[in-house]
């Protein structure tokens, strides 16, 4: 069915519940052939790139494998992304069950700002938003108000990144879709006006990295996080440090990065590379193809949802970082003499920002990851995306 719209305290308890640690493999996700897919995907999708040719536009360089696809007109770039939200819906489904309070507002942000915030990465700001939600049965909509707040969260997301939300798609798959569940993704459509705003791939060693602070696990490790709440205390219902519980922490809306860029361009900062942090954590640094290791000096407090996790010793310190953003959702990489001034425009736009490390030549020719003060390294064949 096609839509068609015009339109504090309290401690933690300290036992451990666990035998051994989780990773994002045990708890059913394994990126290994999921990459792979990709990479064979990408082989393939390149031989469909002449069809360009008969519109007069053409595939620019250095586009597959990135965040976002590119498209380049005489005057610009047309971008384009397909985005999933992953399975937070299910932990709004618990809440719902232990508290009766309704979270799919926050779902709706949630599904599009994992779509803008990979969209933006190539300087491209969302001009169109669609949505598509695939139920095992039409039924799941007789909750009014949970599909009204569902889709007000998404306006309102929409509304935030600039982009009118286009139209969508509503599935009805038995049998393949559970009859209780909804899987939510979007599609979105974004614009380059002026060749040089576009955001290549080209980071210098001496550039510093700039990070942009993130709700909390926002929508990237989320299986590994429902995997865990079995084995805490009290469930989702497990307090944090914060006085919230787990399960609101874990829903927690996402941040909607896209004012960074339109400040950023709108200021003429010279962006190299943006990141945006959701699988794969803090891995996906090392995602430009460049033998650069990008040094972390600046760490961020450890989210109270994942500091529970390691405390409760449900997850290793170095899975956490290869699995989420760790309290840092977006990555700028700009001269070291613009870093100061990026964090100026990101705290102007209203973003928490710092100057959390730098790029360093690679001796040994290769991609990487380094947090000397945790003692991690993360090396180039732990994230094989292109």
């Amino acid at each position: 069915m096609n839509l068609g719209f015009g339109f504090q305290d309290r401690p933690v308890a300290s036992t451990t519940w666990c035998v051994s640690s989780l990773n994002y493999t045990s708890a059913g996700v394994d990126y290994g052939p999921l990459d792979a897919f990709k990479r064979a995907c990408q082989r393939e999708a390149g031989t469909t790139t002449g069809a360009l040719a008969h519109h007069g536009f053409k595939e620019p360089d250095s586009v597959r494998g990135e965040s976002a696809y590119l498209i380049e007109t005489p005057d610009g770039f047309l971008a384009h992304v397909e985005e999933g939200l992953g399975s937070k819906n299910l932990i709004a489904d618990a809440m719902a069950r232990l508290t009766g309070a309704c979270y799919y507002r926050s779902i709706g942000i949630d599904t599009v700002a994992t779509i803008v915030n990979d969209l933006i990465t190539c300087g491209a700001l969302p001009v169109s938003v669609a949505m598509h939600a695939a139920v095992g049965a039409g039924s799941w909509f007789e909750d009014q108000h949970r599909a009204a707040e569902l889709a007000a969260g998404f306006a309102e997301a929409c509304r935030a990144s600039g982009a009118v939300w286009g139209g969508g798609e509503t599935p009805a798959l038995k049998g393949i879709v559970n009859e209780e569940a909804i899987v939510l993704a979007g599609s979105a459509i974004g614009m380059i006006r002026g060749k040089s705003r576009r955001v290549v791939p080209r980071i210098e060693p001496g550039d510093a990295i700039v990070m942009l602070a993130s709700s909390g696990v926002q929508t990237n490790g989320l299986t590994l996080c429902r995997v865990a709440a079995d084995r805490l205390p009290q469930g989702y219902l497990t307090r944090l440090s914060d006085g919230r519980t787990y399960g609101e922490a874990l829903l927690a809306p996402s941040v909607i990065y896209v004012d960074f860029l339109k400040h950023a361009q709108g200021d003429g900062l010279d962006l190299h590379y943006l990141a945006h942090i959701t699988g794969h954590g803090w891995r996906k640094l090392m995602r430009a193809d460049q033998p650069i290791e990008h040094v972390i000096t600046d760490v961020p407090p450890v989210p109270p949802d994942i500091a529970l996790l390691i405390e409760q010793k449900l997850i290793e310190k170095r899975e956490a970082y290869a699995t989420f953003n760790m309290g840092a959702g977006f990555a700028a990489w700009v001269k070291s003499s613009d870093a100061g001034r990026a964090v100026e425009i990101a705290k102007q736009a209203g973003y928490e920002a710092w100057i959390a490390g730098h790029a360093e030549a690679s001796k040994l020719g290769r991609r990487a990851v380094v947090i000397p003060s945790l003692d991690l390294r993360f090396e180039s064949d732990e994230l094989q995306l292109k």
